[in-house]
C-alpha cells in the first residue's frame, strides 16, 4: 500500500512537471495552424493578384473583340524587330490591311454581324501567316501584319497574295452569304523607313493607293516611283 502511494506521488510529480510543457506544445500547435492558415491565405491572394496582373497586361496589349494584339503591342514588337542586333538579313515588311465596304455592310446588317465578320477576318489572317509573323487589329476594320525573314519582295508578294485570297473567300454568318475584299499596303524596311511609326504610315499610304486603284496590294516604293503618291514624312 505504501509502495503504491509512493508510485502515485511520483506520477503526480511527473505530471506536474510535464503539464506546462504539454500546454506550451498545444499552444505552439495552435499558433502553427494559425500561421499556416495565414500563409495559405496570403499565397491565395498573391496568386489572385498575379492572375489579375496578367489579365490586365493582356487587356492592355490586345484587342477585346478579336483577341489579336492591338496597335500599341504591334508598334512595340515592330520597333523591337527593327533594332539592328535583332534584324534578320532578309527583308522586314509591314502590311496595312483595310476591308473594303465594311462600313456599308455593317450599317446594312447591324453591328453584331460586323463584330462576327471582324472575328472571322482576324482568325483567317492569323492562320494565313507563320508563327513567327505577327498580326494585329489596328482599329475599326483595319489590321496590320509584320513579316520577317522573307528573302525579297517576291516572297512578300506571295504572302500578300495569299492573305488577299484567304480574306476575300466567301463566308457565312447566319443566313447571310458574304464576301469582302481587302486592300493591302506594304512598306519594306529599310527602304521605306527605319522606325515602326514611319513604316506603318507608309504602309497605310500604300493601302489607300491599293484601294483607289483597286489593286489587291501595293508596295509603297513602287507607287512612289510611279508618281502616284507622295513620300510620307
Amino acid at each position: 500500500s505504501a509502495r503504491i502511494l509512493e508510485c502515485a506521488a511520483a506520477l503526480d510529480r511527473v505530471q506536474a512537471t510535464l503539464t506546462p510543457d504539454i500546454i506550451r506544445l498545444r499552444q505552439l500547435e495552435r499558433e502553427l495552424r494559425e500561421v499556416s492558415a495565414t500563409l495559405a491565405q496570403a499565397q491565395a491572394e498573391l496568386a489572385g493578384t498575379q492572375v489579375k496582373e496578367r489579365q490586365a497586361r493582356h487587356l492592355a496589349m490586345h484587342d477585346v473583340l478579336t483577341s489579336l494584339p492591338n496597335r500599341r503591342f504591334f508598334l512595340q514588337r515592330l520597333d523591337l524587330a527593327l533594332v539592328p542586333s535583332n534584324r534578320p538579313q532578309q527583308a522586314l515588311a509591314v502590311l496595312y490591311i483595310d476591308l473594303n465596304g465594311f462600313k456599308a455592310m455593317n450599317d446594312a446588317h447591324g453591328h453584331h454581324m460586323g463584330d462576327q465578320l471582324l472575328q472571322i477576318v482576324a482568325a483567317r489572317l492569323k492562320n494565313a501567316v507563320r508563327a513567327e509573323d505577327m498580326v494585329c487589329r489596328l482599329g475599326g476594320d483595319e489590321f496590320g501584319c509584320i513579316l520577317t525573314g522573307l528573302p525579297n519582295r517576291r516572297g512578300i508578294s506571295l504572302v500578300a497574295a495569299k492573305i488577299f485570297g484567304i480574306l476575300s473567300a466567301p463566308l457565312m454568318i447566319g443566313p447571310l452569304d458574304l464576301s469582302i475584299l481587302p486592300s493591302i499596303g506594304i512598306a519594306v524596311s529599310p527602304d521605306d523607313g527605319a522606325t515602326g511609326d514611319a513604316l506603318l504610315r507608309r504602309a497605310d499610304a500604300a493601302m489607300y493607293h491599293a484601294k483607289h486603284y483597286r489593286t489587291r496590294y501595293t508596295f509603297f516604293r513602287e507607287a512612289l516611283q510611279k508618281g502616284q503618291l507622295k513620300m510620307a514624312r
